[in-house]
């Protein structure tokens, strides 16, 4: 796992997007995985603006979604379907049918998240997932004491995140739904590259259980720790409980030429 510790959330967003724009300069249908939430919207933010600098070209790249609330209408604006539209779709230019979001409003869930893996499956996976981390340690909608190797399926969503989440929804805890559609630790830890980003002293203590706690299902976010080609970007907040700082920074400063991306 690389961990990157940069001064500001706008920092965390550059970095971040430097190494998607890699990928998606490397192959034009590279396949995404997109986030919600207010941690990736600096990333979506500095790809907008390459974008407009003509630097890339996302008329072929292919996006899935990490999940979705069931139970909510996809017009409503806080739903992830139309977060993704207007997030991602819209400011980067992607052809809307090539970007796919969890069903949550399927008369059968089941074959709803089986579809959605079947998506993924035939696109070839995913080229690089982008990734926050929830003050309780999850990533999609995993929840702690999910299973490493779930795929794709219908959680409860924990007090924890739909208090954390009722901002979105005019501070109102009633509106926020009670379960999601979410891709697995499974499905996510399948991707080819993890990028997750998090800012701000409320996620320290979940990056440092992440990064340099035990792995754990009690902490979702660990399962990065499983995997080959996982980078961790994080503002200096963020990254206050961590203990191994000095060398997050020496590391990420002398990176070999060959790792190295253009921020």
């Amino acid at each position: 796992m690389q961990i990157v510790i940069v001064p500001t959330p706008a920092e965390v967003g550059a970095v971040a997007a430097a190494k998607i724009a890699k990928v998606v300069r490397t192959k034009a249908d590279a396949v995404l995985g997109v986030a919600t939430g207010s941690s990736p919207l600096a990333i979506y933010a500095e790809l907008e603006h390459r974008k407009s600098a003509g630097e890339l070209d996302f008329t072929a790249v292919r996006a899935f979604a990490l999940d979705e609330y069931v139970g909510i209408d996809y017009a409503h604006e806080q739903s992830y379907h139309s977060v993704i539209r207007r997030e991602v779709t819209d400011r980067l230019g992607l052809n809307p049918a090539l970007v796919h979001v969890p069903d949550g409003a399927a008369a059968d869930i089941a074959r709803a998240c089986a579809d959605y893996e079947q998506l993924i499956a035939e696109a070839g996976g995913v080229d690089i997932q982008i990734l926050g981390i929830g003050t309780n340690g999850h990533i999609g909608f995993n929840e702690p004491t999910s299973s490493f190797a779930s795929r794709t399926r219908i959680k409860t969503l924990a007090p924890r995140t739909r208090e954390d989440n009722a901002r979105f929804f005019d501070g109102d805890l009633a509106q926020v739904p009670t379960h999601c559609l979410t891709q697995g630790l499974g499905t996510i830890l399948a991707a080819r590259r993890l990028v997750l980003v998090a800012t701000g002293a409320a996620k320290a203590d979940a990056v440092a259980a992440m990064v340099e706690g035990p792995l754990s299902s009690m902490c979702p976010g660990s399962a990065l720790q499983l995997h080959p080609d996982a980078t961790v970007v994080i503002d200096e907040d963020a990254a206050a409980r961590l203990t191994l700082t000095d060398y997050y920074r020496h590391t990420f400063a002398n990176l070999p030429e060959w790792q190295r991306y253009e921020v």
